[in-house]
């Protein structure tokens, strides 16, 4: 396993990283849990990425749990605040209120007294960005994280956040956003932005929700189990990319990747870490060895002849519109 800092700051985190968004709490049992996470430490991966908001609270638990008796200095753990935990007006948003109460019951879920990175997991167009950024500073000075992060911001509101977190001398880190071969949108924007600002990326789907490993073929059914048939594991989310002419094209890199002595799955991960401005993928894993198979993408180094292959295959079902910054999320 290689390592990368964590945008302009001195922390370092693993490649890879592995994130319970959709396992933890709902698909898999704690014990499934806890072994993807042992598996993950042996592979070398120390950065684990959740959310209050995964599960209805039950993933930052299960994390919290699996990671008992593991020396604390040497994990790097991430957490997020936006989305409802609860019943109340006040269960959710980046306001005052809810991010002081927010990061108190995921630090008690996680058993432990801090987090590494704390992130914004969407942009509250109903609070305003002072009020948020100063909770977020005030979260950093009680020593509850040691990073702020956001997820899923569009360039301006990136460079908006960093202004106030410069003025409030706390350092804004990192983005989150989706990003694999398939899904291109933080390229033209967000990073040149992020890259002026020494703020890194920390990538979600790098897979495509598994459309990159290869497993879903055109024209026949998806595999029995999988996520595109899951409607709790992501079928929606996966939908975009579950049609005839992306799995085609997808089905077409198998033989480049073969050539290139690698799976699909492993190529795609690397394909994602090519770029500079990300420090880690986040992946997901249901089963230890699908972790141990995803951590040998690190350190993989992709020649620029197998990256214009890859373009090449692909560019006529590659998203790259800006504009479709968090699509899962409603802008006023």
């Amino acid at each position: 396993m290689e390592y990368r800092k964590l945008g302009r700051s001195g922390m370092y985190v693993s490649e890879i990283a592995y994130g319970n968004w959709m396992t933890h709490g709902s698909q898999i049992e704690q014990d499934a849990a806890a072994a993807c996470v042992h598996a993950a430490l042996d592979a070398g991966i120390t950065t684990f990425d959740t959310a209050d908001a995964y599960a209805d609270t039950r993933a930052e638990s299960a994390l919290g749990e699996a990671l008992q008796g593991v020396r604390r200095e040497s994990l790097e753990i991430f957490t997020k605040v936006y989305f409802p935990t609860g019943e109340g007006r006040n269960d959710r948003g980046l306001s005052r209120k809810h991010i002081r109460e927010a990061i108190n019951g995921s630090l008690r879920r996680l058993k432990t007294d801090y987090v590494d990175l704390y992130q914004a997991h969407r942009f509250d167009y109903e609070t305003p960005l002072e009020e948020t950024m100063q909770a977020f500073a005030d979260v950093v000075r009680d020593g509850k994280a040691h990073y702020i992060g956001v997820s899923e911001w569009t360039a301006e509101e990136i460079r908006s956040g960093a202004a106030l977190a410069k003025e409030l001398n706390i350092q804004l880190v990192s983005n989150q956003p989706q990003y694999n071969m398939l899904w291109r949108v933080i390229d033209e924007e967000i990073v040149p932005a992020c890259e002026e600002l020494g703020i890194s990326q920390i990538v979600w789907s790098p897979l495509a929700q598994g459309v990159l490993t290869g497993k879903y073929f055109p024209g026949k059914e998806a595999p029995a189990g999988s996520r595109a048939t899951d409607q709790k594991g992501g079928k929606d989310t996966v939908a975009r990319w579950v049609r005839d002419d992306v799995l085609t094209k997808v089905q077409q890199l198998k033989p480049i990747a073969a050539d290139a002595g690698m799976s699909l799955g492993t190529m795609a991960l690397a394909w994602v870490l090519q770029n500079p401005n990300v420090s880690a993928a986040i992946v997901g894993a249901s089963r230890p060895e699908q972790i141990t198979a995803n951590a040998e993408a690190s350190g993989r180094k992709l020649e620029d002849a197998l990256m214009k292959q890859i373009d090449e295959v692909l560019d006529p079902v590659v998203e790259r519109d800006p504009a479709k910054t968090d699509t899962f999320h409603a802008r006023p």
